[in-house]
């Protein structure tokens, strides 16, 4: 799905992202809710980036990457955790592209996710290249998201990963080294 966002650009630079996980619901400006193999995600993007809510039986995982007034987390390149009974990971990269490149991976990127039936994408005003975009699936009981976030200003494009599944329990009875 692709949408044109109604507000002002607010991600000035990448490098004004920060991440925080477990934060609560902030006001979307688009969302897209899906439900894959009987587990809730909801897909939003807000005017400072995106956030994804995944809800099961088991608890929630909240992601948040977005400029965040007062934060304290810049955005980091990769982190592994437990969140509940979740095991939570997250890689982040920036590209710097010239600008015919970046437009072209621009309309490459929003041409894969706004056709796509668990795609969002939110284009801001001013620049058919500043948007935010995510692509989730889920595969062999993990769910799994990207997410881009483009700067054309700097010729920056954002992208993140990130996987979420149930923690394996330690099999009784294994053997230990």
């Amino acid at each position: 799905m692709l949408t044109t966002l109604n507000t002002a650009y607010s991600d000035t630079r990448a490098s004004d992202l920060a991440w925080a996980l477990g934060r609560e619901p902030l006001p979307a400006l688009a969302s897209l809710d899906l439900e894959l193999q009987g587990v809730r995600l909801q897909l939003r993007l807000l005017g400072a980036s995106h956030q994804v809510l995944l809800e099961e039986d088991r608890g929630l995982c909240s992601e948040t990457v977005a400029c965040i007034p007062g934060s304290s987390t810049p955005l980091p390149l990769g982190v592994a955790k437990r969140v509940d009974d979740w095991e939570y990971e997250f890689a982040a990269r920036v590209e710097v592209l010239p600008p015919v490149a970046f437009a072209g991976r621009a309309q490459e990127l929003l041409a894969l996710v706004s056709d796509h039936p668990q795609g969002l994408a939110g284009v801001f005003p001013g620049s058919p290249h500043a948007f935010t975009a995510m692509l989730a699936r889920c595969h062999e009981g993990q769910f799994h998201w990207r997410t881009w976030h483009a700067y054309p200003q700097e010729g920056q494009l954002v992208a993140t990963r990130t996987r979420v599944g149930a923690r394996v329990a330690a099999h009784a009875g294994a053997v230990r080294a």
